[in-house]
Order: C-alpha cells, then structure tokens, then sequence
C-alpha cells in the first residue's frame, strides 16, 4: 500500500520527517522557491492559488502524484492520535505511515472529526462569514450539473457540523472521482461568480466553498469514512475566535 499525503504549505516552516509526508509548496506559480515540492510543474493550476487555496496542492496530487492512497493536510494542521497541550508533544502525535497503512486498510477515506457549531447551520454560518453567492450560485450549478447530488447538498447544508480544512486521505480510485467532481463545479463557479472588488480573505471563495462539499460528495455516496484528531501546531487565541464567531452571528461578515 502506497500512500502519499502532501502538507500544504505558502512559506518554510516545521516539517515531519516521515516518508508519508511530501511537503509541497502551494502557489509556487511566479514565486521564489521555499524548497518544497512547487505545484507548478506538470499539470497544474498553482496560478489560481490565492482564491483556491491549498486546493491548488490536492490538484497538483491528483495529476502528478502516483500512489494507491492520497491526501492533504496543512503545514500547521495535522492529523494526530490525541489532543494535546503542548506543541513539541503535538508534533509527537503526528500519524505515521504504519499508523495511516492501518487505518487506511479498514476504511477507504480518513477525513477531520466533526466541527460543531450548534447554534448555527452550515449554510447559516456561511452565509454570516462569506459572500452568499459561494452557496447559491454552487447550488444551482449542482441542479444543473449533477441533479443526484442536490438532496444531499440541502441535507449537508442544514447540518451543524462539518469536516474542514479540505483535509483528507482517500483512496486512489475515490479521491479521482471526488476531484473530477469537485473541480467541475468549482470551475463553473468560478467562471459565473464575478469576485472583482472582493477583499483578499473573501476572494477565497472556491476552497471555503470547497470545505462543504467534501461533505456532499460523501453523503451522497454514502462512502465509509473514519474520523480523526487534527491538531493546530500553533497556540490559539479561544477568546478572540470565539468573538469573531458571534460577531459573524449577530451582525454578519
């Protein structure tokens, strides 16, 4: 079993040493080299890297990479066996490759544990954080496009909870087929969705739309999936993101 997992990554940072790992260097298009593997070679789209984010990594992955598994996580998120407090003890937690060989031989996709927001739905939340165009616009291209898959769309939509971070390990012949449908919606989105004039964070648009239908896509084919830690390598400020999040809620973006 081949698995490779890429750590998306913009600038030089800390990285595990095991072999599972390729760190690459997400929108290297027209940038100096940080010594990671640039997703500018073969065929790519590491150009479009400031509105789809790391998804410029998964589909570097998806055209150049061989391998029986793939998937991606982030130079400060990993997944990791437990929770911890302290950072060197985090990156101590990090899987391994005879850990993920493991897990990835009883379950075909790995994705984050749940991230909960209670008091809102996904499509609420989104809508409070983001341009609504992102979902409306993408909801009518699945009616267009892919009709199947619209059930499962509102079902995700009125959930409180998700899988984030466009992390995930899947197997090769599913993660083909969740990238050729992502990157056709994604791509007419992108062509009817006119962002000029949109703020740096909001010009994201396509991997914070991306985030959600990860989920659609599993429901819909009701794929077996594992669920698993991640850990933030860095400290976080709880108070401030907790005030982010109600402002969002009670006044918007």
């Amino acid at each position: 079993m081949s698995i490779k997992i890429i750590i998306a990554a913009h600038k030089k940072y800390w990285m595990p040493t095991d072999p599972v790992y390729l760190p690459v260097h997400v929108g290297a298009e027209g940038k100096a080299s940080i010594g990671y593997t640039p997703d500018n070679t073969g065929d790519n789209i590491s150009s479009k890297n400031p509105h789809f984010c790391e998804l410029t990594g998964l589909y570097w992955a998806w055209k150049n990479l061989d391998a029986d598994y793939l998937g991606l996580v982030h130079y400060r998120r990993y997944f990791t066996r437990k929770e911890v407090h302290n950072i060197e003890a985090k990156k101590d937690q990090i899987l391994t490759e005879k850990e993920w060989q493991q897990l990835l031989s009883k379950h075909p996709v790995v994705v984050p544990d749940k991230r909960k927001y209670y008091i809102e739905t996904n499509r609420s939340h989104y809508n409070h954080a983001h341009h609504r165009e992102g979902l409306d616009v993408t909801e009518q291209i699945i009616k267009e496009q892919c009709p199947e898959y619209l059930p499962a769309f509102e079902k995700v939509m009125n959930r409180t909870w998700a899988h984030m971070f466009n992390m995930f390990v899947m197997r090769r012949d599913l993660y083909n087929d969740y990238m050729q449908w992502m990157f056709s919606i994604l791509f007419e989105l992108e062509k009817r969705v006119d962002i000029t004039g949109w703020d740096t964070y909001e010009s994201r648009i396509y991997g914070f739309v991306s985030e959600l239908l990860l989920d659609v896509w599993l429901e819909k084919n009701q794929i077996d999936y594992l669920e698993s830690n991640v850990s933030f390598m860095e400290k976080q400020d709880w108070i401030k993101k907790g005030g982010a999040f109600l402002k969002r809620k009670l006044f918007g973006r």
